[in-house]
C-alpha cells in the first residue's frame, strides 16, 4: 500500500489538507501530487481526488488512520506552530516525507511566511528531501516576492536533471516572469527550455500569450506562439481564445480578430461575452460603428446580455467615430442601468468632445457629472485641465488644477503631469516646485511625460542647467531622449557657454542607439569650436565628417591647427583628407609654425611632411623658406629630401594645370 500525501488522501478517507484548513492544491503543482493512491483491489483503482463538494457527500470513515499517519499530522502541526521551526525539522526529519514537507513549504507560502519557507526550501534541498513539486510551489510563491530570487531557485536545479524541463516547474517560472513584466526574458528562458527537451502544454502557452496582451506591437510574436500549438499537439480552447482575441484588441487587429471568432465557431466553440467584448474593443481602434453595431445585434441574437463593460467599449466605438449624438443617448443608456456611477464613460465623451475641438460641449458633459455626483477620482478633472491647456486658456487650467490639489489628497502619475502641465503651461514656478514636493512626498516616480514637461519648462524660463541637470536624472532613469528637445537644450547651452554640458547632451543622444539628424553633429560642432573644445570637436569630425559642410569643417580645421592639441595635428588632417575636404595652405602653413615652434615635435613635422606630397599637397615658397631657415634643428640632409620630393610635385601639378583642356570629341 503506498503511503498518502497528507492533505491529499483519498476522499472517501478526509477532506483535502485535513491539517490546515487554510491549505488548498496548488495549481502549478504536479497531476501526480494531486492524485490519490488507494489498495489497488479486484474493484478499486487509482482514481482522482474529488471536489470538496463531492467530499462532504461521501459517508463517513470507518477505518482509523494509521499511527504514521497520525504522528506524521502531528509532526507538520508541530513544526509549523514552532517558534524555532528548523529545531523541530531536525527532530521529525526522519519521520516526515518529501511530500509532507512539501505541505509545511506551501502552507508557509500561503500564510506569507517567506523568510521560513526560504529556510525550509534551502533545509530540503541540503538533506535530499525535494521533488519537483518543491520546485514549482516554491518558484510559485518566491515569484510574488522576488522574481530574481524565484529565478535563482529555478537556475539552481542541475542543467542534467529532467527536474529543469518538468512542465509544472517551467510554468511557474515562466508565469512569475510574466506577471513581474519579464516577458523579453521569459520568451528567452521559454526557447532556452524547449532546446534542452521541454514539452509545453496548454496552460505554458496560455501563461506565455496572456503576457502579450499589454505589450506594444506584440501580435507578431504572439502569433508565432500560436503557429507553435499544432506542432505540440495542442488545441486552442476558449480561454486560450478569449486570450488571443484580447491580443488582437490591444493590437487594432479586428480582421484578425473575425477571423479568429469564425475559427471558434467552426471548431464547436461557443463565443461568450468576453470574446465579443474583445472583438468589439478592435473595432474601437478606427471607430468602426458599423460592425460594432452589426455584432451587439449578433450577439442578441444568440441571446447574449450586454454588460457594463461591452456597453462602455461600445460608446468608446461611437466617440472614435465621432457619433457624438448617439454617444451621449449611449451615456444616458448606462446611467439607466446603472453602469454609470464612476466617471469613466463620462470621461471618455469629454476627452473625444475636447479633442475634435468641442470644448464647451466636453465642458458642459464634466459640470453635469459634477451635478449628478458622479464619483470622481480626479481623472476627469485631468481631462479637462489637459483640453484647456490646448486651447491655451492657461488660467482656466490652472485653477481647475489647484481645485483638484485641494479635492483630491492623494493623485496618480497622470493628475499629477496633468497639473504640472498646467502650472508649467501658466509659467507657475512655485506651483511647479510645490507639484515636484508632492510627487517626492507621496513617492511617486516620475515618467517620461514629467521629466519632458519640465526640461520644456527649465528651457522657456531659460534655467538651461537645471534643465541639463533634469535631462541628466531622465537618462539615469532610462527614459528615451528626444532629438528635438535634446537639439533646442544643446544650442541654449552653447548660447550660455555651458559647452562641456552641450557635448554631454549630444552624447546622450548619440549612444541611445538611434539614428541622429545630420545637423545635429554640425550644430554640436560650433558650439564645440566656440568653446575651444578641440578634443571633443575632433571626436565628432572623425566620426561624421561626411555629412558636415565644408564650411564648417575648414572652421574647424583652422582653429584645430591653431589651439588643438599639437600631438593630434596630423590625424586630423588625415581624417579631413580622407572624407574629401580639401585642405588650404594656410593650414599647413600653421600647421608647421607650429612644430617647428616646438623642436621636440620634429618627428611630427617630417611625418607630416613626407606624407603631403603623396595626397598632393606641397608647401609654398613661404613655408619653404620658414622650414630652410630652421632646417638645423632636423637632419638637414633628410630636410633637402623631403623638399625635393615636394617641389617635383609642385613642378607636375603647374604642368597639369598649364596643360589645354579638350571637350569631349575635340581631337588633340
Amino acid at each position: 500500500m503506498e503511503t498518502p500525501v497528507l492533505g491529499f488522501e483519498t476522499p472517501r478517507r478526509c477532506p483535502h489538507h485535513l491539517f490546515n484548513t487554510n491549505s488548498r492544491p496548488s495549481s502549478s503543482l504536479p497531476a501526480s501530487t494531486l492524485s490519490v493512491r488507494i489498495p489497488t483491489t479486484a474493484t478499486a483503482a487509482t482514481t482522482v481526488a474529488k471536489s470538496p463538494a463531492n467530499v462532504a457527500a461521501q459517508p463517513p470513515r470507518t477505518k482509523p488512520h494509521s499511527k504514521s499517519f497520525l504522528t506524521r499530522k502531528s509532526a507538520i502541526s508541530e513544526i509549523e506552530q514552532s517558534t524555532d521551526f528548523l529545531s523541530s525539522l531536525h527532530r521529525f526529519a526522519r519521520v516526515l516525507k518529501v511530500q509532507d514537507f512539501n505541505v509545511i513549504l506551501r502552507d508557509f507560502g500561503i500564510s506569507g511566511r517567506w523568510q521560513d519557507l526560504l529556510q525550509l526550501f534551502d533545509w530540503m534541498q541540503r538533506n535530499g528531501k525535494v521533488s519537483d513539486a518543491t520546485y514549482s510551489s516554491c518558484i510559485k510563491f518566491v515569484g510574488a516576492k522576488s522574481v530574481s530570487k524565484a529565478l535563482e531557485i529555478y537556475q539552481s536545479i542541475p542543467d542534467e536533471s529532467a527536474t529543469k524541463t518538468n512542465v509544472y516547474i517551467c510554468n511557474s517560472i515562466l508565469s512569475c516572469l510574466v506577471k513581474n513584466g519579464k516577458l523579453d526574458s521569459c520568451i528567452k528562458l521559454f526557447d532556452q527550455m524547449k532546446r534542452d527537451g521541454l514539452k509545453p502544454d496548454v496552460v505554458t502557452y496560455n501563461t506565455l500569450l496572456a503576457g502579450f496582451i499589454k505589450v506594444k506591437n506584440g501580435f507578431t510574436k504572439a502569433m508565432e506562439l500560436v503557429g507553435e500549438l499544432p506542432h505540440n499537439g495542442i488545441k486552442v480552447d476558449g480561454v486560450m481564445y478569449g486570450t488571443v482575441l484580447a491580443i488582437c484588441a490591444s493590437n487594432g487587429r479586428c480582421e484578425e480578430a473575425e477571423s479568429f471568432i469564425q475559427q471558434m465557431k467552426a471548431e464547436g466553440h461557443s463565443p461568450n461575452i468576453y470574446h465579443y467584448s474583445s472583438l468589439l474593443n478592435s473595432y474601437s481602434w478606427k471607430g468602426d460603428y458599423k460592425k460594432a453595431d452589426e455584432l451587439m445585434a449578433e450577439m442578441k441574437s444568440v441571446g447574449l446580455v450586454p454588460n457594463k463593460v461591452m456597453m462602455t467599449t461600445l460608446l468608446k466605438v461611437y466617440i472614435k467615430g465621432g457619433l457624438f449624438d448617439r454617444s451621449r443617448e449611449l451615456l444616458s443608456e448606462l446611467e439607466s442601468a446603472g453602469y454609470a456611477e464612476n466617471e469613466m464613460p463620462y470621461c471618455m465623451l469629454m476627452d473625444g468632445l475636447s479633442k475634435t475641438g468641442k470644448l464647451e460641449e466636453a465642458m458642459t458633459i464634466f459640470d453635469d457629472m459634477k451635478v449628478k455626483g458622479v464619483k470622481s477620482d480626479g481623472y476627469a478633472n485631468s481631462i479637462m485641465i489637459a483640453a484647456l491647456c490646448r486651447s491655451k486658456r492657461f488660467e482656466e487650467a490652472k485653477q481647475l488644477a489647484r481645485d483638484s490639489e485641494t479635492t483630491y489628497e492623494k493623485c496618480d502619475l497622470v493628475m499629477l503631469n496633468t497639473m504640472l502641465c498646467a502650472y508649467c503651461r501658466a509659467g507657475e514656478m512655485e506651483s511647479v516646485m510645490r507639484m515636484m514636493k508632492k510627487m517626492d512626498e507621496q513617492a511617486v516616480s516620475p515618467d517620461y511625460n514629467t521629466f519632458h514637461i519640465l526640461i520644456k519648462y527649465f528651457i522657456r524660463e531659460k534655467l538651461h542647467l537645471l534643465a541639463y541637470q533634469t535631462l541628466l536624472d531622465m537618462h539615469s532613469k532610462g527614459h528615451r531622449l528626444e532629438e528635438e528637445l535634446c537639439s533646442s537644450l544643446i544650442y541654449h547651452l552653447g548660447k550660455i557657454r555651458a559647452h562641456s554640458e552641450a557635448f554631454s547632451v549630444y552624447n546622450m543622444l548619440r549612444y541611445s542607439k538611434r539614428t541622429i539628424c545630420k545637423d545635429l553633429h554640425e550644430k554640436i560642432l560650433h558650439t564645440l569650436i566656440h568653446g575651444k573644445l578641440s578634443k571633443d570637436a575632433y571626436v565628432v569630425v572623425k566620426d561624421n565628417a561626411k555629412v558636415i559642410s565644408q564650411p564648417t569643417l575648414k572652421r574647424f580645421c583652422r582653429a584645430f591647427m591653431l589651439s588643438g592639441n599639437i600631438n593630434l595635428v596630423n590625424d586630423v588632417l588625415k581624417v579631413l583628407h580622407g572624407s574629401g575636404h580639401k585642405i588650404d595652405q594656410v593650414q599647413f602653413e600653421v600647421a608647421i609654425a607650429r612644430y617647428i615652434s616646438q623642436p621636440d615635435k620634429k618627428e611630427l613635422l617630417l611625418q607630416l611632411l613626407q606624407w603631403m606630397p603623396g595626397q598632393g599637397y606641397v608647401v609654398d615658397s613661404s613655408t619653404r623658406n620658414l622650414i630652410l631657415k630652421q632646417s638645423h634643428l632636423f637632419s638637414r640632409q633628410l630636410i633637402a629630401e623631403i623638399l625635393s620630393k615636394h617641389h617635383i610635385v609642385s613642378r607636375t601639378m603647374v604642368k597639369s594645370r598649364s596643360e589645354p583642356k579638350f571637350s569631349r570629341g575635340q581631337q588633340r
